[in-house]
């Protein structure tokens, strides 16, 4: 064997280390920073829906002006589609921005649970969404089980879910919309398990914790966030105890 054999043999052993070290060492670092995210979108989200139901004139002005109201939840969805749709034009710190800038106008919107329902059962559920929620990410996380057939079961049904809920705002069904809200929770809870582990592949595939690998991570934890607060308001609606 000559000097360039050896000395081909010594960089592909170098590259195959290198391919296989780096998910290694960025994995927990995204890992980190889907959670990292996650959390700081809920302690934003809480801190203004609690901060605009204590305010007179802004929760005054969110009941009654349905054009404020309707038009915050149009801005929920413009971000959320703007956000995932131009994912990849966008700078982290544009991302960033905007996934906060989405966590207060859900914040505003949410605001009104507190004048629906106690403090003690909002506290109540949120403890009960909280375990919830860990349970099911750490079994979507560990499972070996692939979900994915089980994510696009539970994405019809979250589209016929949706159907039902508009349905009922003109039928005004209390009935059905205990069927929604217990349907609402079963769906939630297996999209936890389903995107915490389309999450764990996706982040194992980047071998640098860079830019665009940190935006994946934050739509990761986008989606996370989304999956915690509909759980949320679907436990709201059966344990929740009304004023």
């Amino acid at each position: 064997m000559d000097y360039k054999d050896f000395d081909r043999m010594v960089n592909e052993a170098e590259s195959n280390y290198t391919r296989s070290y780096r998910p290694a060492t960025s994995f927990p670092v995204l890992m980190r920073k889907v959670y990292t995210w996650m959390t700081l979108a809920m302690v934003i989200t809480g801190i203004t829906a609690f901060g605009v139901a204590t305010t007179p004139s802004l929760i005054y002005a969110i009941i009654t002006n349905k054009i404020l109201f309707y038009g915050l939840f149009a801005a929920e969805i413009g971000i959320v589609w703007y956000l995932s749709s131009r994912i990849n034009s966008l700078s982290l710190a544009t991302a960033t921005l905007m996934f906060i800038a989405y966590s207060v106008i859900n914040g505003a919107t949410l605001s009104v649970i507190f004048l629906a329902y106690t403090m003690e059962s909002i506290g109540m559920v949120f403890f009960i969404t909280a375990a919830t929620f860990g349970v099911m990410s750490l079994i979507g996380y560990f499972t070996k089980t692939d979900l994915t057939k089980i994510g696009g079961i539970l994405f019809m049904a979250l589209i016929g879910l949706i159907i039902a809920s508009v349905v009922n705002m003109f039928m005004h069904s209390s009935g059905l919309q205990m069927v929604i809200s217990y349907v609402g929770v079963l769906i939630f809870v297996g999209l936890t398990a389903y995107d915490s582990q389309k999450i764990k592949q996706m982040l194992l595939t980047q071998d640098t914790a860079d830019e665009g690998a940190q935006k994946l991570a934050l739509l990761g934890a986008l989606s996370l966030y989304l999956d915690f607060i509909n759980l949320f308001l679907y436990l709201l609606r059966i344990l929740g105890n009304r004023k």
